[in-house]
């Protein structure tokens, strides 16, 4: 089965065979496209964006073909729900790919991110809220899993799921904050000045403010991260000498950590940040305001520490397909 999953940032693809013990990779790749640039300003997707996701599609549809997937299901997320444009995106993918994009709401791609990040996890404490950063949005959701891993049990490794999982939505809210929009509709220098810093903090914490109605985020027992944002921070905070998600995968950091990386990425001119071992050159000039959501969430959430997952919505859209 081929599962992709376009963000407001990157598109990437998942090839995975099925079972019912869950899924095995058989191919991962990412491509930084951004799709999403200028849309909280335009509301529309720019044609520029609209190629680059085009040609990494082009790519992806002769993988998909070659690997004899017989399923395939694209998502796309905040970007494409917010612009007006966004049939004219549709229908270069149905050219490109040969199947209908989904188009989906705020609540589907946070139950989605939810059934990866809990499938990758076994024996995390319930209940559990998962925060997927993005590139647009940032989904809160609070779950529990009925049937896992036993509490204590080794994790599953950042290249398969192997766990049958059963996941419960307790709530969820999608948030319009992400690294690239937090980026463009507020850190305008580099490095940011203070004001335009206090500004984003600001933004974001009225955004909390409506998830915190939504999703009672003080029960949660666990906090997990999970998407780019995320585990390039866990990446930094660990000190890695390279992008390592066997590494990352599972690994804990605490919110002095977190604070600490944060600080350090918003002072980082973009040739420091690019020099960085484990920075994806695509995440170079969004990776603060990235930085700054996952900090200002963790305040929110009262959270000391942050369990970062390999796994997120591109192995939830894997996972639906596997089920049906």
């Amino acid at each position: 089965m081929a599962a992709i999953d376009c963000g407001t940032n990157s598109i990437r693809l998942l090839i995975a065979d099925g079972s019912p013990a869950g899924l095995r990779d058989v191919h991962r790749q990412m491509r930084v496209v951004r799709l999403g640039e200028g849309v909280d300003q335009t509301g529309r997707l720019a044609p520029a964006a609209i190629e680059r996701t085009r040609l990494a599609l082009v790519d992806y549809a002769g993988i998909i073909r070659s690997s004899g997937a017989t399923q395939v299901r694209m998502v796309a997320t905040s970007a494409s729900r917010d612009a007006d444009n966004a049939d004219e995106f549709r229908k270069v993918v149905s050219q490109v790919l040969g199947v209908e994009p989904e188009v989906i709401t705020g609540l589907a791609e946070a139950q989605l991110s939810f059934l990866g990040a809990v499938a990758g996890l076994p024996g995390v404490a319930d209940p559990l809220l998962v925060a997927d950063i993005g590139g647009g949005s940032t989904e809160l959701v609070l779950g529990t899993v009925s049937a896992t891993s036993p509490a204590g049990s080794s994790l599953v490794p950042a290249t398969s799921l192997t766990q049958p999982v059963k996941p419960q939505v307790i709530a969820a809210h999608s948030m319009d904050v992400g690294c690239v929009r937090m980026t463009e509709r507020r850190l305008h220098d580099d490095p940011p000045t203070e004001d335009q810093i206090q500004a984003a903090l600001a933004d974001l914490r009225l955004a909390l403010q409506a998830a915190t109605a939504d999703v009672p985020i003080g029960q949660a027992a666990a906090f997990v991260g999970v998407a780019g944002t995320v585990t390039t921070i866990a990446a930094l905070a660990l000190e890695l000498p390279g992008y390592d998600p066997e590494a990352i995968h599972g690994s804990v950091i605490d919110y002095l950590q977190v604070s600490e990386v944060t600080d350090r990425l918003l002072k980082m001119s973009r040739a420091e940040r690019a020099a960085l071992p484990v920075m994806h050159p695509g995440r170079v000039d969004v990776i603060g305001g990235g930085a700054l959501v996952l900090r200002t969430v963790m305040e929110a959430v009262g959270a000391r520490e942050v369990i970062a997952s390999e796994h997120d919505i591109l192995d939830g859209i894997a996972l639906s397909l596997l089920d049906g």
